[in-house]
């Protein structure tokens, strides 16, 4: 019988330049995060990755390009093609780019950022996806940075599980930090998940989350810079009504914001990334999702976050539809 159940995953890998600090992106960390994905058994059907570049000086400076229009994600899909060839079997994904935001010195590219999702084509078909134009969420509180101000964005791609025709929404996205434009940024200890533009932003990803998924099963990963028990979260779980996976399998504790950190910066330890659903999805584990700083997992020192790893099941459609070539 066919394993109904589906693996996500959800990663900041910051431009794959963790080993030069994130000021360039080089070969290796594609290769070694390649090789860290490939080795999870079972195999994702869904990768969703958080900063991710198209081109720019950031993302060549220290990496050549295989040709000159070869764009970041690009160059990672060469590593997993690789990954997989070395381990003799074909490669199973097809990965999609969502430019977010553009910096430039007149003509000079300096860096770009930007979301990924990378699906299982043989599990899952692609129906509909808003690579061309992704859904804006940014909240600019100062309107004359407006310009200044990195973009963000909600990507979204319509699935469909190719056995039985079931239908699932994936959003991907990446909150701002807290604005620091605001007394309340300067009267407040606790600062991730408390500024009032990720609140905006919040609100504005749960909008085009309920109007995108038209009352079907959705997932949403991303790196919120919003820890459990901040306003953000609170938001998102109490009065959006998303479902947390980790708190739905019991691996953290919602009311705790440092019980389990995802990110990392110097001594700081930081619990930032979430994976969200709606009504049509139950989590059934979070297995090898690693707290940052654990040495024994095979993404320690890859990137300043670490993955979050979870599997779900689809409740089953009221009509069964049928199955897809």
């Amino acid at each position: 019988m066919a394993d109904k159940r589906f693996r996500i995953v959800s990663y900041n890998v910051r431009y794959f330049g963790h080993a030069l600090r994130g000021l360039a992106s080089t070969l290796g960390p594609k290769r070694r995060v390649a090789a860290a994905l490939a080795a999870l058994e079972p195999l994702p059907d869904i990768i969703c990755l958080q900063e991710v570049e198209t081109q720019s000086f950031r993302s060549s400076v220290a990496h050549r390009r295989a040709h000159p229009d070869e764009t970041q994600l690009e160059a990672f899909m060469g590593r997993m093609e690789e990954t997989f060839t070395h381990l003799r079997c074909p490669l199973p994904y097809e990965a999609f780019y969502f430019r977010a935001h553009h910096y430039r010195l007149g003509e000079f590219s300096l860096y770009t950022t930007g979301l990924a999702i990378i699906v299982n084509t043989r599990r899952l078909l692609v129906d509909t996806h808003n690579v061309e134009a992704p859904h804006p969420i940014t909240h600019h509180h100062v309107q004359m940075l407006r310009e200044r101000k990195q973009s963000r964005i909600a990507a979204h791609m319509r699935l469909v599980d190719r056995e039985d025709g079931r239908p699932l929404h994936v959003f991907n996205t990446h909150l701002s930090l807290p604005t620091p434009f605001t007394r309340a940024f300067w009267s407040t200890k606790d600062k991730m998940g408390n500024g009032i533009n990720q609140l905006h932003e919040a609100r504005a990803l749960a909008q085009v989350v309920r109007a995108r998924s038209n009352g079907e099963p959705f997932v949403i990963c991303g790196d919120f810079n919003s820890p459990p028990a901040s306003p953000v979260f609170h938001y998102l779980v109490d009065e959006a009504n998303f479902t947390c996976a980790q708190a739905a399998v019991g691996q953290i504790d919602p009311r705790s914001a440092r019980g389990f950190p995802t990110a990392g910066f110097m001594h700081m330890r930081m619990h930032l990334d979430h994976i969200f659903s709606g009504s049509g999805v139950r989590w059934v584990d979070t297995a090898e999702t690693s707290p940052f700083g654990d040495l024994k997992s095979r993404f320690h020192g890859l990137s300043d976050h670490m993955p979050l790893i979870a599997r779900f099941e689809m409740e089953q459609p009221a009509v069964h539809a049928p199955a897809l070539p």
